[in-house]
């Protein structure tokens, strides 16, 4: 296993990441557990999950396979926080009121004294940014977090983010994670060069489009059952015309 390190920290995560979505959802609680045993027998020690896996679940699995393993302090494990946790008006976004909240929910789910790397999972418009900020500071002085980083954010608003920690001596983040793949590759337009200057790691997720470029939709074929796209309707942004053809190009090349 190849081992990088994650941005502009000192933090070293392995090149693959094992993505936690589905725990709890499509996986089951017994195959989520191992394959969590699997990644980090095969040298795999960065583990990311979400609260809003399944309302928590993920990342209630995800905190038992790895206590089961005594392996904690070998793992970088991040979560996410700010999408819709509940009903309430205050039930996402990345106030104070919610960030706090947000965080001690996953240390208990996740059954750890701390969170390696707390990103926040989309964009909240509305939350001044100095007050996120200073909130994600607040948790790395209490140990609760110990490097922040964003998910989907656009550059303009992680370069705006990047001048108040320098200005104030907040959080700095070290990583962003777009979505990025061979059907999606928008992100080299431009995040990838802002990420590079300034040393911002980058995490991919959905690195197989979901599914597509592992060949499992093939073009002209009936989808399989029991798949992302198995219910796709017509007009889906994701399942295309376009991305079938692409894929049939890609397996030929491959």
């Amino acid at each position: 296993m190849q081992y990088r390190q994650l941005g502009r920290s000192g933090m070293r995560v392995s090149a693959l990441c094992l993505g936690t979505m589905n725990f709890g959802g499509r996986t089951d609680e017994e195959t989520s557990i191992r394959m969590v045993n699997q990644a980090l027998d095969a040298g795999i020690n960065f583990i990311d999950t979400a609260d809003v896996y399944g309302r928590g679940v993920s990342e209630e699995i995800t905190g038992k396979a790895i206590q089961a393993t005594g392996r904690r302090d070998d793992i970088v494990l991040a979560t996410k926080a700010v999408a819709n946790m509940g009903d309430g008006p205050n039930d996402h976004g990345a106030s104070r009121y919610h960030l706090v909240r947000a965080c001690e929910a996953s240390l208990r789910r996740l059954n750890t004294d701390r969170i390696d790397l707390y990103q926040l999972h989309i964009v909240d418009l509305t939350t001044p940014l100095d007050e996120v900020l200073e909130t994600l500071d607040t948790l790395v002085r209490q140990g609760k977090i110990l490097y922040v980083g964003t998910s989907k954010w656009p550059p303009t608003l992680i370069m705006e983010a990047l001048a108040i920690s320098r200005r104030e001596g907040l959080p700095r983040f070290v990583s962003e994670q777009p979505p990025y793949q061979m059907l999606d590759r928008g992100v080299e337009n431009e995040l990838v060069w802002m990420c590079l200057r300034q040393g911002i790691g980058i995490i991919p997720w959905g690195p197989l489009a979901y599914g597509m470029l592992a060949g499992i939709y093939r073009k002209g074929e009936p989808v399989p059952p029991g798949h992302r796209f198995s219910n796709a309707k017509e007009g889906n942004r994701r399942f295309t015309p376009e991305a079938l053809d692409a894929v049939e190009a890609y397996l030929a090349l491959a």
